[in-house]
């Protein structure tokens, strides 16, 4: 099972290349997963990094919905059309091409998130934004979860 954690601070330089940390990169079982990468629009607008197996068994497990005939066409054309192949170089840094830079919002300053299955690139400011507004309810949901998960252990010992 992927399980990308961690956040992690980094700059795309004057040629449009960001740096992917070794630690984030590790996470990743490339026998698994498979060592390339496709870049993708998720949801908010947040410019998603996918290891390439994971990807594409998102992207051909087809639509999700109602699954009337124009959604699904909806959601293969950008599924696909929003999404590109990129590699790492020897140094660990891809290539984030002009067109999906602009669609995301992109400015210099990026912090990259592990989230389980991917990777998110976030805009700093925004990232630190996005924390402050929702780190309340974070906290309520974990106070929730790991009570839940007590009461499991509970029931398992007293039956």
């Amino acid at each position: 099972m992927l399980m990308l954690t961690g956040e992690y601070e980094h700059t795309i330089d004057d040629k449009n290349r960001l740096f992917i940390s070794n630690k984030l990169r590790s996470q990743i079982d490339t026998e698994r997963y498979g060592s390339n990468f496709y870049l993708a629009m998720g949801p908010n607008g947040i410019l998603s990094l996918y290891p390439e197996k994971q990807f594409e068994q998102i992207a051909l497990a087809g639509a999700p919905g109602t699954g009337a005939p124009d959604e699904s066409v909806t959601y293969e054309r950008l599924s696909f059309a929003l999404a590109s192949k990129v590699e790492l170089d020897r140094q660990g840094r891809l290539l984030i091409n002009e067109k999906l830079r602009k669609r995301a919002r992109l400015g210099t300053n990026l912090t990259l998130v592990g989230v389980r299955d991917h990777i998110e690139v976030w805009n700093t400011e925004d990232w630190e934004q996005y924390l402050s507004d929702n780190l309340n309810l974070y906290q309520t949901q974990v106070t929730c979860a790991r009570q839940e998960q007590i009461l499991r252990q509970t029931r398992n010992i007293v039956e």
